[in-house]
């Protein structure tokens, strides 16, 4: 199909190709899990497989022990599993432009630029929000197609549920913590009762050196929270504030607002052993346009493959009412 604008394809190619390397950067940092993820080297970019396969930290190796001289060594396999799978989950969003814009806008090259700028922003800012939303699915929207996220990972009822393939119901170390305000503690949460709940979950995801890395909280039990430390100096952390997260410490510990997060939940999060994987190919990255063959337009479409996994179930917690 020609157009008017014969260097229209030439301009959105050479834009999208300076966007492109900020584009998986900018989603990441609009999510504040996705941020830390990123931050603490836990972004993984693979190269394929048909399905992402987690090794598992769930316990220490059981063959560890003091010797002498000539005793026997343990060496017997100590793993019952050794891997969690994980589905390779896909999401597009597509910016297209109609041949009559493209006509419209090709006598100068800064409209056109204008024009491309303003629909790959929001498709980036689209794809931003659909993903920090799914980052906290259990992974049954859109027919099951949905990323698997927190949801899924870090239940309510750890004791149900298949998770990277593993049930749930059956391997006790593959449940993560998880604390009812109203049943374990027995009221709802309260800014006079929430650090004690707070206290109550921490305390069970420390193993040695282990603990938790960040804790994601919705505004109900975030600002629980703040109102609890009105009457003691709150100390921020830098980093994540200039980023635009709310933030406030815990026991040395940032604790984030995220108006994506469930009602009434805060999670506890190891982030040693959470890990975002996205496809080399398809890391929010635009592919080549498709002209319609029956339509006077063009579409480039911007596609996303990866999902998020766990290695270790028992270091997370949450705490819900």
């Amino acid at each position: 199909m020609a157009f008017a604008n014969s260097d229209f394809d030439e301009i959105i190619t050479t834009t999208l190709k300076n966007r492109s390397g900020k584009m998986a950067d900018n989603v990441s940092n609009n999510n504040a899990l996705l941020r830390f993820l990123r931050e603490s080297g836990n972004t993984m970019i693979e190269d394929g497989g048909e399905t992402l396969v987690q090794e598992l930290d769930f316990a220490e190796n059981s063959t560890f022990k003091f010797y002498s001289g000539y005793d026997v060594l343990d060496v017997a396999a100590t793993d019952v599993i050794s891997a969690a799978e994980y589905d390779w989950k896909q999401a597009n969003v597509n910016i297209t432009v109609s041949g009559r814009q493209m006509r419209q806008n090709g006598g100068s090259k800064t409209r056109v630029i204008n024009l491309v700028n303003a629909r790959i922003k929001n498709a980036e800012s689209t794809a931003a929000n659909q993903i920090s939303t799914s980052i906290y699915s259990d992974g049954t929207g859109s027919g099951g197609l949905e990323i698997g996220g927190l949801q899924l990972l870090v239940a309510d009822d750890p004791t149900t549920g298949t998770v990277g393939g593993i049930d749930r119901s059956t391997f006790s170390f593959w449940r993560n913590i998880a604390f009812d305000a109203t049943t374990d503690g027995g009221a709802a949460a309260t800014a006079a009762n929430i650090i004690g709940y707070m206290n109550d979950v921490h305390v069970q995801l420390i193993r040695g050196s282990d603990r938790t890395k960040i804790i994601v909280a919705d505004s109900n039990y975030y600002t629980l929270y703040e109102e609890a430390l009105q009457s003691i100096q709150r100390i921020t952390r830098t980093d994540m504030g200039e980023s635009g997260f709310e933030t406030i410490m815990y026991k040395g510990v940032p604790v984030m607002l995220d108006q994506a997060a469930p009602t009434n939940h805060m999670y506890f999060l190891n982030t040693d052993f959470l890990f975002w994987k996205v496809h080399r190919d398809a890391n929010f990255s635009f592919k080549e346009e498709k002209t319609s063959i029956n339509q006077d337009a063009i579409v480039k479409p911007l596609l996303f493959m990866g999902n998020l996994t766990m290695s270790n179930a028992s270091l997370q917690g949450i705490l819900k009412d």
